[in-house]
């Protein structure tokens, strides 16, 4: 029977290219092919001899070859046919492949390949009837094999090898078609050149192509870098507390962001836009916003992403919305936002619900529902407990004022997990110095700082309740703390319940109950020694303020013996040693607690105080120093500091730090009477006016500030403003007769002469034996002409005469004995004109009652006249009711261009002539 091949196949052959495209494309089903012509093919026994066989060695010849035998009438068996039937040459244009894009070659003119194809030339050389003899070659994949001929048995042939043929099919069954390339062995490996599976004889690859910048996909590229840079930035600058140049940052991701998407839709599809490149610059742009408290622009940008359903997590940002309306104190826009938040979040987060729960009961204890905001508290507690939410439950029901459910809102909060480790992970068990080298390093790392610190917040938390809910739960607070004393002690916090005990007493101090304190306290006293020693060192200070220093000393000994490394204990113990005045021993027990606790700054702080009583000024200033390191803005250590540099008489660094303490308490009147003083000191006035008159402002009580201010205007001739302060310092020394008199000579002085009698008249009323008073008196009833000179004459008399009484009964009651003293009483008693005091320079030169802003007004004040000086009482001399000005003399009023009219006529000297006279 013939073999036929298609139409399509046999028209192919006349175009020697198609025919090899179709060849390559035959090579699919070439091994099924070659199996069956192996098995069914025999020649007729007139075939020609071996040495005729034509040598095939392109598609051309294994066409022509074919259709010769079918010339010839080679009959083929039925299973030929059949199979032949199933042979058909590919397409030209290939369908959707698997391996599509695995060939970096057109197999259309690959022709080396069919000399090195095994089942193409197995195929082409049993045709002409004969196997070629088995030859030893290289082994490898492309080791021919003999095909059987008509000679040989019809059985199913096996390679050379012992292995079936490649494209047998046994039992019925095709092999699997295999891949179309072959496995890259060429045909020079075969002939013998040495074996290089991996090229290296090829030299190097060639260099890497450099990319093209200026592609539009190398832009965009550049431009996404550039966006992430910008975004980094602005992230670093915010965790450096540089919001304003994060906020920069973040604006020019943004934009840069826009552009990257604008080029992006101009070059590649929609699809391509980095998502998450535009959801990283809109959140860090909106944090941003909200960092600089722009909160309007912040809530805008939050809308984009919410609004934008790409955005699979943009929900989530709903809780952000919601704290920014919070900090806007929109408290009902924050509720719904939170609420909305809680509904877009699974279940599975838990502790991201309960942190929305738990703003969603902040919201509602500062918009006064409690009840809604105790329903929050609750289900948080019942879900997952913690102490925030604890405290906040308590704080709640403390509004409502339910004691059994503030009473169980402590036990929860007792309860609430600390999730810390135990102290005794800590403790060496042994001597293995693996282990404790192990513990030394975690003895201090951050993570046990963090669980000192959530165990130090827990503790606070408890205490703090305990001391709000006390006074509330029972009907006394002493009730109510020894049940909370109780609950803590049955729990994890035991160490706790002694520190309540301690408040108990403390609460008792503040109710003024000293002895309930004491008795509180000294309930501690056999207890365990930190307890006892706490309790010892308040003992010390309770009776320290109470002045009773050998009590204070005694539990100072005592809490100083029971724990001798706590800094509180000796710092009391200096203090008592302080009071008594051995500053050098209280030095040692200021130096000792230092030692144990570096960080002590009362006894800094009051080695500073006995160095300074020892009159050691550098000492002093250092420890002074180091004080204010720790304590920048400690107004005591700045004025302390100021007052050094005064005592060691420099002025200008004295001024520069109380003005440094001015700007920390700015309405301290005492650092601005000080400032006031040495601006007075360096002679600049205005400057000391000043602060003066701060200091009044501040505290118009100042007695000092008043008679500084006083002398300050009578100096500047501005007796009238001067009235209101010496006024003021009547009002609060009404004792003290100098400032009415001061009151008088002011108004004297400023001309209203009426207005001064009468206030020397109330004077007069108030201090009767006033003899300056009626001096003054006695001198403006003659200024005056007024008719009651005569009566103050009187009372001037008198007075002067009683004194002069009293003056002779203190000469007589000396002691005979003391002769010098008795010498230097009579010269008391009849003092020269020069010397002689009064009441007034008296008053004024008492060091109680002046101080040295007043020296130029009490040098003033001291110029009166003496008791005899001119008002002597003697009845031989007439009375002299001439004075001297307290205030000094009055100065000349300047003179103007204005002529004093004259009375007489200016032309009575001119005689008139005729023309001038009338007619």
């Amino acid at each position: 029977m013939p073999l036929l091949f298609p139409r399509e196949a046999s028209s192919s052959l006349s175009n020697p290219t198609r025919c090899l495209k179709g060849f390559q494309q035959l090579h699919l089903h070439s091994s099924r092919m070659v199996g069956v012509l192996d098995r069914s093919l025999h020649l007729q026994e007139t075939a020609r001899p071996e040495q005729n066989v034509q040598e095939i060695s392109s598609p051309r010849d294994i066409a022509a070859a074919i259709e010769k035998g079918a010339c010839r009438g080679i009959n083929l068996p039925s299973v030929v046919v059949t199979m032949m039937k199933n042979v058909h040459l590919a397409p030209e244009i290939d369908e959707d492949d698997l391996y599509t894009g695995y060939n970096d070659y057109n197999p259309t003119f690959d022709t080396e390949d069919l000399e090195n194809d095994p089942a193409f030339q197995r195929a082409v050389k049993t045709s002409h009837g004969r196997r070629p003899p088995l030859t030893a070659k290289v082994p490898g994949t492309s080791v021919s094999r003999p095909l059987a001929t008509g000679y040989a048995s019809k059985a199913a042939l096996s390679s050379s090898m012992g292995r079936p043929v490649t494209a047998a099919v046994q039992d019925g069954v095709a092999r699997p078609m295999t891949a179309v390339q072959a496995a890259g062995y060429s045909k020079a490996t075969s002939r013998g050149s040495a074996f290089d599976p991996l090229g290296q004889a090829r030299g190097p690859a060639p260099p890497l192509e450099m990319k093209n910048e200026d592609s539009p996909e190398g832009k965009i590229k550049q431009l996404e870098k550039k966006v992430n840079e910008l975004v980094e930035e602005s992230c670093i600058a915010h965790s450096c507390g540089d919001l304003k140049l994060a906020l920069e940052k973040a604006k020019d991701a943004g934009r840069k962001e826009r552009a990257l998407v604008r080029q992006r839709e101009q070059t590649m599809s929609p699809a391509n836009i980095n998502l998450d490149l535009t959801y990283t610059v809109l959140f860090n742009l909106a944090s941003q916003y909200s960092a600089n408290e722009m909160y309007a622009e912040a809530l805008n940008t939050y809308q984009v992403i919410v609004k934008n359903k790409m955005f699979v997590n943009g929900g989530m940002l709903k809780v952000n919305m919601a704290n920014i309306y919070l900090k806007q104190r929109n408290y009902s826009k924050a509720i719904k936002f939170y609420r909305m938040a809680l509904d877009q979040i699974p279940s599975v987060h838990k502790e991201m619900r309960i942190k929305i729960m738990q703003n969603i009961g902040v919201v509602f204890v500062k918009t006064g529902q409690y009840t809604d905001a105790i329903n929050s508290f609750e289900h948080i507690m019942s879900t997952l407990p913690n102490l925030k939410a604890g405290f906040n439950l308590i704080l709640c029901y403390f509004a409502t004022g339910d004691r059994e459910q503030m009473k169980k809102a402590f036990q929860k909060l007792i309860t609430a997990p600390l999730e810390i480790d135990d102290d005794d992970k800590y403790i060496s068990p042994g001597d293995d110095p693996h282990t404790n080298l192990l513990i030394e390093a975690i003895k201090n790392d951050s993570l046990r700082q963090m669980e000192r610190e959530r165990k130090s917040t827990a503790e606070k938390y408890i205490m703090t309740a305990a001391k709000l809910i006390a006074p509330a739960i029972e009907t006394s607070f002493a009730v109510g703390y020894d049940w909370c004393v109780e609950v803590v002690k049955a729990s994890q916090y035991v160490e706790l319940a002694n520190d309540l005990e301690i408040n108990k007493a403390i609460t008792y101090l503040r109710q003024k109950d000293f002895n309930q304190a004491v008795e509180t306290l000294k309930m501690f006293e056999k207890k365990d020694s930190r307890v006892k020693s706490a309790a010892a060192t308040n003992l010390s200070f309770l009776y320290f303020l109470e002045n009773e220093f050998k009590q204070a000393n005694n539990y100072a000994d005592l809490a100083v013996n029971t724990d001798r490394y706590n800094p509180s204990a000796l710092t009391n113990k200096g203090n008592t040693i302080f009071a008594n005045g051995d500053y050098e021993k209280a030095a040692e027990f200021y130096k000792e607690a230092l030692r144990n606790d570096s960080s002590c700054t009362e006894a800094l702080y009051n080695i500073g105080l006995t160095y300074k009583k020892l009159n050691r000024l550098d000492e002093a200033l250092d420890a002074f120093l180091k004080l204010h390191a720790i304590l920048r803005n400690s107004a005591q250590v700045l004025f302390q500091i100021a007052n050094m540099y005064e005592l060691m008489e420099d002025p200008n660094q004295a001024i520069e730090w109380l003005m440094q303490l001015i700007s920390v308490v700015p309405t301290d009147s005492h650092a601005l009477a000080k400032l006031g003083e040495l601006y007075d000191n360096e002679g600049d006035k205005s400057q000391a006016f000043q602060y003066y008159c701060e200091s009044y402002r501040y505290f118009p009580s100042n007695i000092e500030v008043i008679e500084w201010l006083g002398a300050y205007y009578i100096d500047t001739q501005f007796c009238e403003k001067a009235i209101h302060y010496f006024e003021r310092a009547a009002l609060i020394q009404p004792t003290q007769v100098k400032w009415q008199l001061m009151v008088a000579s002011c108004y004297r002085r400023s001309g209203n002469y009426q207005k001064a009698l009468d206030t020397y008249k109330a004077i007069h009323r108030k201090f009767p034996e006033n003899a300056e008073c009626l001096r003054f008196l006695v001198r403006l009833c003659t200024d005056m002409g007024l008719k009651e000179i005569q009566e103050y004459a009187t009372k001037l008399k008198r007075v002067e005469k009683m004194k002069e009484i009293r003056e002779q009964r203190v000469k007589s009651g000396r002691d005979g004995s003391a002769r010098a003293r008795r010498e230097g009483s009579a010269g008391g008693a009849t003092p020269s004109p020069e010397h002689k005091p009064n009441l007034v320079s008296e008053v004024l030169t008492d060091p109680g009652s002046i101080t040295v802003k007043a020296e130029r007004l009490s040098a003033k004040l001291k110029s009166l006249p003496g008791t005899n000086d001119p008002y002597e009482t003697s009845i031989t001399k007439e009375i002299d009711a001439s004075y001297i000005d307290p205030l000094g003399p009055q100065i000349e009023r300047p003179k103007t261009a204005l002529r004093r009219k004259m009375d007489e006529d200016e032309f009575a000297d001119e005689e008139l002539g005729d023309d001038l006279l009338p007619e």
